[in-house]
């Protein structure tokens, strides 16, 4: 930020009332800050190509967007953390209207395969396919160019999908600044899928993909309760690359008489000094996210996983980036004000994790 950027930040935080109601004419929460003048820029991704079950995540970004509006910016944890600044880029139309027309697309090829038919025996269905896996590739390349974008200028870079398939262009830009680290995944399902259902870049695939990235050097999942034999046995042979705590077996220590305290300090040791953190909504206790695209009973309080965050940045290790994904809105703001108000959270223990808080 040069030298009349930061005069206008100055000027902005001197006239921002931030116990005053939320101002829908600023940005998100709103913040009155450009992505020049804010510490941490919000991309939001509004694809669901790829979705198995449910859709409407692609409507996850702005109804998160809508609903920041409510939430209250002051933090005990830090102090005026919203002088560091958010800011969040416009939703691309491009983006979304790509979405909505390749999602046609591939719901008849997903059905093909629902009714136990080989969608690959249609030349037709092939083609879709092939297009799809295509466009999922450009978007991540899309996502990939804008985050660098940013990241080059030491803005801290947090995507808002969308489908889970969404931040691997992120975390591919991470690795361009950063020789190695962690993926911190909170999330219902492992994701350690092959090209499921024949796509490539498909939303349960993501961790697949990202291992692929060598700078990646440790997988920690956190909440996991739906899985397959597969994704299992990636775990098990991959000589501790990947690091699974259990939904089930959280679960189980508790009721043994564990902490949560406890049992994070186990997933922190896990963890190397440079983490990403990938947050699928559906870690969550259903009752928090209704209306994610593949809701599995069981998961966490958002204090539960804001205390292990928390509990991470006092540790003295760097959250490097973060998403958030795979909200999709209902008939009224629930899901999207809960992930607000996590959005919010998390960007404040990222900005203390480097500095800026």
């Amino acid at each position: 930020m040069n030298i009349l950027e930061q005069m206008n930040k100055t000027k902005k935080i001197k006239n921002f009332d931030p116990d005053s109601v939320g101002d829908t004419n600023n940005n998100i929460f709103g913040l009155p800050f450009s992505s020049d003048e804010a510490a941490i820029i919000i991309i939001p991704v509004p694809w669901e190509v790829t979705v198995s079950y449910f859709a409407g995540t692609s409507k996850g970004p702005r109804a998160i967007f809508d609903a920041s509006y409510q939430v209250d910016l002051f933090d005990p944890f830090i102090k005026d953390f919203w002088k560091v600044g958010i800011s969040m880029e416009p939703i691309s139309k491009t983006i979304l209207a790509n979405s909505n027309g390749l999602r046609k697309k591939a719901e008849k090829y997903i059905k093909l395969y629902e009714k136990g038919e080989n969608p690959e025996s249609n030349q037709v269905m092939k083609e879709i396919r092939k297009l799809i896996n295509q466009e999922c590739k450009k978007m991540n390349s899309w996502v990939k160019e804008t985050s660098l974008h940013f990241l080059n200028k030491n803005k801290i870079v947090a995507l808002l999908g969308g489908d889970h398939s969404t931040p691997l262009g992120l975390i591919q830009a991470v690795a361009k600044k950063h020789d190695s680290f962690a993926v911190l995944q909170i999330d219902a399902h492992a994701d350690l899928r092959k090209a499921y259902e024949g796509f490539e870049f498909s939303h349960a695939s993501i961790m697949f993909n990202a291992l692929k990235i060598p700078e990646i050097i440790k997988l920690v999942q956190v909440g996991i309760r739906d899985y397959c034999l597969a994704e299992k046995e990636l775990e098990t042979k991959s000589k501790g690359r990947i690091k699974t705590f259990y939904d089930r077996d959280i679960k189980s220590q508790q009721y043994d008489g564990i902490l949560w305290s406890q049992i994070c300090q186990s997933i922190i040791a896990e963890l190397p000094q440079k983490v990403y953190l990938s947050f699928d909504i559906d870690g969550l206790d259903p009752k928090l996210c209704p209306n994610t695209g593949t809701p599995v009973a069981g998961g966490f309080e958002c204090e539960q996983v804001l205390y292990l965050i928390q509990k991470i940045v006092e540790s003295g290790r760097q959250i490097i980036a973060f998403d958030i994904n795979e909200v999709a809105p209902g008939n009224n703001e629930w899901d999207a004000n809960v992930a607000a108000r996590l959005l919010y959270r998390i960007s404040a223990l990222a900005a203390r994790s480097n500095g800026k808080a």
